[in-house]
């Protein structure tokens, strides 16, 4: 069981200190434990309870008819909201309360309905990377373990199996090839899954290599396949000096071929590129970006 402050609780739910601590003394609604200093905390249930309350506010539901529903009925109403509101912080909200509880049906039952809802593209870029946010967050105040990420990471890629399983390339489409992996060290597949799947719906070869690949076996691979694109994502942790080298190396590597890359450690970082290396500062601009290659 793990234990929040009242800080903690803010930035993960975004919901303000006053916010909570009006809830508590005029509702009832919340009731945060206390240390033997006497100091407010909150355990998993009561995030899971906030998030909850969170999204049926956010909807519509005061504060005051909240307050009299059950925890049965919350949670009932909460999936309701989820079948019927469109609002993505309302869906990543769920989406962490399900992770919480290690609720594979509730867990899947938004993701799906969200996805028939909005497609799986506005899905993944507005629900599920935002709520691989809130995961970092938790992980970083020490909420969940990494079972949790094991156990929502590998339902996403499900449904991410699936979509590409689907797709059905013409080989005499005309169309660019791309070669897809994850540098020696990376095991972060999610985003480059999520790749593979945009490139491939709109017709793109795709060579997907996958997770931690050495350099000398991506060379390989390359020299056979002579890629127009070669792209990447980078997750983990990695200094500056170490990202300057891995770029460099592919810069020369790969002279004639355009190398794209996306991830956590690409974003808001000040780097001076080769020119046939290009920084995708999220995935909507990776999504610009194939949407304009020419037909």
């Amino acid at each position: 069981m793990s234990k929040f402050s009242i800080k903690d609780i803010e930035s993960v739910t975004g919901i303000k200190s006053h916010t909570l601590r009006v809830w508590e003394q005029r509702y009832a609604i919340i009731r945060p434990k206390r240390t033997k200093t006497n100091i407010r905390y909150y355990d998993d249930e009561d995030l899971r309870l906030i998030l909850n309350i969170s999204t049926l506010n956010s909807s519509g539901v005061k504060i005051s008819g909240i307050a009299k529903m059950t925890p049965a009925q919350i949670e009932t109403a909460v999936l309701e909201v989820s079948e019927k509101n469109r609002e993505y912080p309302n869906q990543v909200k769920l989406l962490v309360s399900s992770m919480l509880l290690l609720n594979e049906v509730g867990f899947n039952h938004i993701l799906t309905t969200t996805i028939l809802q909005q497609g799986l593209e506005n899905t993944m870029i507005h629900v599920i990377f935002p709520f691989m946010h809130e995961v970092g967050v938790l992980w970083q105040i020490g909420s969940i373990q990494p079972a949790h990420e094991h156990f929502i990471t590998n339902l996403i890629k499900q449904k991410l199996y699936v979509a590409i399983d689907g797709q059905v390339l013409n080989q005499d489409s005309g169309k660019e090839k791309f070669l897809l992996f994850l540098r020696e060290g990376e095991p972060h597949e999610l985003g480059l899954l999520f790749a593979n799947y945009m490139l491939r719906s709109r017709g793109h070869q795709v060579i997907y290599l996958g997770q931690s690949l050495p350099h000398s076996e991506l060379k390989e691979v390359f020299a056979f396949h002579t890629p127009r694109y070669v792209v990447t994502s980078l997750t983990s942790a990695i200094t500056l000096k170490e990202l300057n080298l891995f770029v460099t190396e592919l810069s020369i590597s790969w002279p004639k071929a355009s190398i794209l890359l996306f991830g956590k450690q690409i974003e808001n970082v000040e780097l001076k590129t080769p020119k046939n290396v290009q920084l995708m500062q999220d995935m909507s601009h990776f999504t610009t970006f194939i949407n304009q290659l020419p037909e």
